[in-house]
């Protein structure tokens, strides 16, 4: 039983139903069919066909609906997206390397 409670903590485990999906964000159903629709958003299907969604998806619609309310066309959204995503690997790189330096003059000279 502790295993399937330890998949809870995953941002990736699939755990929330259409319903409870579009609950949790404040959103219609049909918006995260649209999202399933448009590639935004793949979550995953049961043998029977119904969606479950997964906390990172999750957070990726909320932030689509974010930039949707802005008046973003859906385009946009994803063309912003991926640009945050490819900012924070970068800041993340940078950070990588900023702290390899830092090992190897820890003097800062």
């Amino acid at each position: 039983m502790n295993g399937r409670l330890d998949d809870l903590d995953d941002p990736d485990y699939p755990a929330y139903t259409t319903g409870r999906a579009a609950e949790a964000l404040g959103v219609r159903q049909a918006f995260l069919r649209s999202l399933d629709a448009a590639g935004v958003v793949r979550p995953r299907r049961t043998a029977g066909g119904r969606r479950h969604y997964t906390r990172r998806q999750l957070a990726l619609a909320a932030r689509v609906r974010e930039l949707l309310d802005q008046g973003c066309t859906l385009a946009a959204a994803r063309r912003i997206l991926a640009l945050e995503d490819d900012l924070a690997a970068e800041r993340a790189l940078t950070a990588r390397l900023h702290a390899r330096l830092a090992r190897q003059d820890p003097d800062g000279s």
